[in-house]
Formats: structure tokens, C-alpha cells, sequence
């Protein structure tokens, strides 16, 4: 592929090992940052140390707190901010790039406030004639080990194929393997919702409940997801692929996982407020929770994990409490009728 320029916004641990991806693809990577420290130590000393430790980066990598000097000129934009900061960072992009420009979001998460999905936020923000423009990129892949070159494999999803493509090809080398998918919403969906059931799996190995009560925890979780996600007009198929269990999985069982992470210290007892100011990073599973349950809500769809972690989190349950309140609930089947009708619906 010719020699591209990149803007990637922001300088974060997924941001800063995307970069690295595009660099070793032989694009002109331009990683923003609000931080004139940050950039200054990302082009002087090839570390971002606050998320990636002592790892070098690659030389081809320029820092700028310009979004301008970022933006400008790019074939595509790549956006991986925080969910929060996701509305704010595309208003600061939008001015600086062209109508052709690829847009690339990489948050796993929704808007708090209006529980939109962040490709609904940047089409607003982009205006509607940029929505064919916008992909997703997710899938099961820890910024610690993308900036290591370790064997990773993702999913880019947009509603256009050409755009689909034009990301995969952007991305994709021989340690990042990128496949397309049409479904949006639901990758968008799994990418948010893993966060909320990866809580819950930190919890159960913080009390020490062992691999029984894990595997049933992610198992369970995933029926969360794949319900409240095709109560939203999702793919089923969406769910059993690399956005769903795949992201599901290494989530809720890396050591690299701040959800994850999050959820052990709760289980010894821990306020949120503590954890996350002790991590220094975003956790999107905590706000996520509560939107889970906001859109099971909405939609009529039961999710007693999510509704488990709300009460511990927000109201103070104890997560020993929860799980027991989890495992005492009243007899149910595993898959209902209506469920397998529409397995063999889109399973033929």
C-alpha cells in the first residue's frame, strides 16, 4: 500500500499501539495528545510511559497537541479516546479533515448521557453524509501486547463494504490479521458489553470462587450480550465471532484487563471511587454497567449480571452478596424455544 498519512487521536495505550501498526505499515503517523509532556516525551524519548511503560516506539511516530498539524492532509482518521471524551475529540478533528477521509473509532463503550453507540456520536458530530465513512474497529486485542507485535486478530465493521476494506487494508500486516464485518451495531454492542461481564469475572476470581464459577459467568454473560444485542437489531452470528466471545474471553481473563482488574480489588472490599483513582486509567465497563441496564430497560431484556454489578458498584452491595443472589435465582432453561427458531433462522 502507497504511503498514507495517519492522525490518530488520542495518545493513550490503544491510541499509541495503533500508531505503531500504521508506522510499521509504512504510514505517516500523526498521534495527538492535549499533553505538551506527553508529546514532547513520545518524539524525544519513543516512550509514552504513563500507559505503556518503558516500551520503545516506532520511529515513525509524531506526537503533536495540534489537532491541526494532526489532521490535516490525512486519508484517515483513526479515534481512540475514551467513550466520554468521544463527542469533544470528533468536534476537534471534523474542521482539519476532508469529505473523503476514513473514519476509524476504536472505543468500546456508549454515551452515558443519551446511550447512543460512538459511531452514532461521530456521525452526528461528522454530519450524515460522513456516516458511509465510519468504521469500528474491535475484537480481542490488549494495547500491551499490539505494541509487542504479538499475534493479534481484529474486526473492522462499517456499514459500507469499500470502507470496510479500506480499513482492513490500512491496518492489517502480519502480526495484526483484520477481517471485515457488515454488522455494526453489533460489534459495537459486544465491544461494550464484554467490559461489563469482564467486572464480574475479576470479581469472581477476587473471592476466589475458581474456574467453574468463571466459565459460567462469561458463558451467562455472553446470553446477556447476545440478547439485549439483537433486541437492538444485531446479527446473532455477531456474538460467536471475534467482537463477541473472542473479545469476551481475553478480556475477562488477561492480566491486562483494567475491567478486569477493577472488578478483583471491588471484591476485597474496595469503593469504586478508590479503584478507579488507583488504576489512573478508564475503565468503560463501570459506566457501561449502568447503561447496560438503562437498555435492558428499554428494550424488556433481563440481564441479572449487569443489574448484580449495579447494585455492587453504585448501591454498596457486597459482591459475595451478588453472586450468591446470582446463583439462588429460580429455575430457567439455558436456551429458550424462541432462541433456537431464530438460531436456525440465521444458521439455515
Amino acid at each position: 500500500m502507497a504511503r498514507k498519512k495517519v492522525a490518530v487521536f488520542v495518545a493513550g495505550s490503544w491510541g499509541t499501539a495503533l500508531a505503531g501498526v500504521l508506522a510499521d505499515n509504512g504510514h505517516e503517523v500523526m498521534l495527538w495528545t492535549r499533553s505538551e509532556e506527553q508529546a514532547a516525551e513520545i518524539n524525544s524519548k519513543r516512550t509514552n510511559a504513563k500507559y505503556l511503560g518503558e516500551q520503545r516506539l516506532h520511529p515513525g511516530i509524531a506526537a503533536t497537541t495540534s489537532p491541526r498539524e494532526a489532521a490535516e492532509g490525512a486519508h484517515a482518521a483513526v479515534l481512540a479516546a475514551p467513550t466520554s471524551a468521544m463527542r469533544e475529540v470528533t468536534r476537534l478533528l471534523i474542521p482539519f479533515i476532508g469529505k473523503d477521509t476514513l473514519i476509524i473509532h476504536a472505543a468500546k463503550g456508549f454515551e452515558a448521557g443519551t446511550l447512543k453507540t460512538m459511531s452514532e456520536v461521530i456521525a452526528e458530530e461528522a454530519g450524515a453524509e460522513a456516516a458511509a465513512r465510519i468504521a469500528v474497529l474491535s475484537g480481542p486485542s490488549h494495547a500491551e501486547e499490539v505494541v509487542l507485535r504479538c499475534p493479534t486478530t481484529v474486526v473492522v465493521a462499517s456499514g459500507n463494504n469499500e470502507t470496510a476494506e479500506a480499513a482492513q487494508d490500512l491496518l492489517i500486516n502480519s502480526y495484526f490479521r483484520v477481517y471485515t464485518n457488515p454488522d455494526v451495531k453489533g460489534v459495537e454492542i459486544a465491544g461494550a458489553l464484554k467490559n461489563v461481564i469482564a467486572l464480574g469475572a475479576g470479581m469472581s476470581d477476587g473471592l476466589g470462587f475458581g474456574d467453574n464459577a468463571k466459565a459460567a459467568l462469561i458463558t451467562r454473560g455472553l446470553a446477556e450480550i447476545a440478547r439485549l444485542g439483537t433486541a437492538m437489531g444485531a446479527n446473532p452470528l455477531t456474538f460467536a465471532g471475534l467482537a463477541g466471545v473472542g473479545d469476551l474471553i481475553v478480556t475477562c481473563t488477561s492480566k491486562h484487563s483494567r475491567n478486569w482488574r477493577a472488578g478483583h480489588m471491588l471484591a476485597q472490599g474496595r469503593k469504586l471511587e478508590d479503584v478507579l483513582r488507583e488504576m489512573g486509567m478508564v475503565v468503560e465497563g463501570v459506566k457501561t454497567t449502568r447503561a447496560a441496564v438503562r437498555l435492558a430497560k428499554r428494550h424488556g431484556i433481563h440481564m441479572p449480571i449487569a443489574e448484580q454489578l449495579e447494585l455492587v458498584m453504585f448501591e454498596g452491595k457486597p459482591a459475595k452478596a451478588a453472586v450468591e443472589d446470582l446463583m439462588g435465582r429460580g429455575r430457567t432453561r439455558e436456551i429458550e424455544a424462541s432462541a433456537l427458531s431464530a438460531a436456525e433462522k440465521w444458521f439455515g
